[in-house]
């Protein structure tokens, strides 16, 4: 029998989904209520406007190894629970509660080192009811991208439980994730904790950067040269709400009015960012910052003149999980660095 935790109620926003098994977890798209933005309080936001410029070449790189995981011990203590998580994100967050030795399975997007030997029950991002059968699991967690339905209907004929839960895009809906893990698992007063960790950890609704115009302008790009696919993010993205939360400007988000726009030089002309913000194997598909700005219209750009990139790790980036804190502090770091090259 499959349980829905009760979530928002989200709008379907484009017809067009980036492929999982690309992105290394879902960027489906949908629509974003207007939230407010949540900022580190210990982040270095005097760095991050745009008003020295310079043509020095300046690339930064952001690994899962430059960054911190938040993580409580549990309150509740689980016994014969047996979960296997395929929600994108919820075995790191079902770790950070502290339930690290009740998961048997996980999936690909699920990325952190203290997961290495949690088996991961996937192929890509495909579900293989006969490999979570075998691990005998007592819950299985889901969310809208995890499938194929077939196979979750074999895991709910095999009579595992199956709890669906809702995506998180920014740190707002991440919040409400961690109390719809409490609740599949049994233990509300362990994600309330690990919640309220996360909620020491950010300072909502400043004003940081600086003036508007005087802010960096951020550019995120969604790259996958070896599929012919260039998109620029816009609202709704996901790296808008961390662009953002670290004081700069999201000029797509600003100025575009879906998710993902195709890049063309018309685009990008418009845009004109100061810095682009891309997935490191996105980068690298395209040939690196060499081949990036030969895409249509990046070198005419403010970002494309002088190499202002920021690469992040593909399964970090957009995994919004007990990470997402520390890599807001990073992408600051890295923005008001190159900011003031």
């Amino acid at each position: 029998m499959q349980t829905v935790v009760p979530e928002c109620k989200k709008v379907s926003r484009q017809n067009i989904r980036i492929c999982r098994a690309d992105l290394w977890h879902n960027v489906q798209m949908r629509r974003l209520p207007t939230l407010k933005v949540m900022v580190l309080t210990f982040m270095p936001i005097l760095f991050l406007t745009a008003c020295a410029q310079s043509s020095a070449n300046s690339q930064t790189e952001i690994t899962q190894a430059d960054v911190t995981s938040l993580s409580i011990d549990s309150v509740e203590k689980l016994t014969n629970v047996r979960i296997v998580a395929l929600a994108n994100g919820a075995a790191e967050l079902i770790a950070a509660m502290g339930y690290l030795d009740n998961l048997v399975g996980r999936d690909i997007a699920s990325s952190t080192t203290e997961l290495k030997d949690v088996p991961i029950v996937t192929s890509g991002h495909q579900v293989i009811p006969e490999t979570i059968i075998a691990l005998q699991p007592t819950l299985v967690i889901i969310d809208d991208a995890t499938g194929p339905d077939s196979a979750i209907t074999k895991l709910e004929s095999a009579g595992i439980r199956i709890v669906k839960i809702s995506q998180s895009w920014n740190l707002t809906d991440l919040m409400i994730k961690i109390d719809q893990i409490g609740t599949a698992l049994g233990a509300p007063k362990s994600a309330t904790l690990l919640r309220n960790m996360l909620a020491e950890s950010i300072s909502g609704n400043l004003d940081v950067g600086g003036p508007a115009d005087k802010k960096l302008k951020v550019a995120f790009l969604y790259l996958r040269g070896t599929s012919s696919i260039y998109l620029v993010g816009g609202p709704g993205s996901g790296a808008d709400y961390l662009i953002k939360a670290t004081g700069a400007t999201d000029i797509g988000a600003q100025k575009l009015d879906k998710p993902f726009t195709p890049l063309t030089a018309e685009t990008m002309a418009k845009l004109n960012p100061d810095l682009i913000l891309v997935m490191i194997a996105g980068l690298e598909s395209v040939g690196g910052v060499t081949g990036l700005v030969e895409l249509p219209g990046i070198a005419q750009t403010a970002a494309g003149k002088n190499r202002q990139v920021v690469a992040v790790d593909d399964s970090l980036l957009l995994s919004f999980g007990p990470r997402t804190p520390s890599l807001i502090s990073r992408l600051a770091a890295a923005f008001g660095v190159i900011a003031i090259a």
